[in-house]
């Protein structure tokens, strides 16, 4: 048990936070404690009846059975170790950057929940993350099943395709994605490779609560082509340190 506590205190704060209430709340369904109804994103329940935590409790409740504990557990693994990479990478030294690229894709994925009545936003928030990973790391060379090996940009893609085969849907999976590729092209592809104006800024209430430890965005993997010419033109001398991404699998 020792080593198991140790091991959840090593995962970055906000990932293990969010880890725990992905563990927690569909078992807290499983046996019952709380009826799984309550946990459902309901269109009707949360603007009529002002059951203002469904969008919270879809986030983290995922119906698990016979039928659907593989497609939990592989997608329990995507959040633990894509999340740990950005966290403890990308966004290391940040918790207020990070808690904000979450709350983004996590608004942006409630608001299409209740456009398009889905009523569980799990996968749709652990695939945003996913992809953000990605394309952060996106000429990185990843090992998926059965030795297959591609760029991590595809990823995601790969993903989505092996889901519909495991759990016949790729909504989840898409919406994702689709959210993830908005918060990067906001966030990172417009403003610094297409110098277009930055749209996304994190709130300076999230800075106060989680102040930075130091200055600075790290670990980006690869950066645009255009900014890697621009980096030669300058001679190596960009503002920004894009680091080295990860490998599927690694620990």
């Amino acid at each position: 048990m020792s080593d198991i506590g140790d091991w959840f205190r090593s995962i970055p704060a906000i990932t293990r936070y969010w880890f725990a209430a992905t563990v927690a709340v569909p078992l807290i369904g499983k046996l019952g404690i709380i009826s799984p109804a309550y946990f459902f994103l309901w269109p009707e329940a949360f603007l009529y009846r002002f059951q203002i935590w469904r969008p919270f409790t879809a986030t983290f409740y995922f119906p698990v059975g016979p039928g659907t504990g593989f497609l939990y557990l592989v997608n329990l693994y995507f959040l633990y170790q894509y999340s740990t990479r950005l966290e403890a990478g990308a966004f290391d030294g940040r918790p207020a950057d990070y808690l904000f690229m979450l709350l983004f894709n996590w608004i942006c994925i409630v608001i299409t929940g209740l456009a398009m009545d889905m009523q569980l936003l799990m996968i749709p928030l652990i695939m945003s993350v996913l992809y953000v990973w990605a394309q952060l790391n996106r000429d990185l060379i990843v090992s998926f099943w059965f030795g297959t090996r591609f760029k991590a940009c595809y990823l995601p893609w790969v993903i989505l395709g092996s889901n519909y085969i495991i759990g016949g849907s790729v909504i989840n999976e898409l919406i994702g994605n689709l959210v993830g590729h908005l918060y990067f092209f906001l966030m990172f592809r417009y403003p610094m490779d297409l110098g277009g104006r930055n749209f996304l800024s994190t709130p300076q209430f999230l800075y106060r609560w989680l102040p930075s430890r130091r200055g600075g965005v790290s670990g980006f993997g690869v950066p645009p082509a255009s900014m890697r010419r621009a980096a030669d033109q300058n001679g190596g001398g960009g503002r920004h340190n894009w680091g080295q991404g990860f490998r599927l699998g690694d620990q």
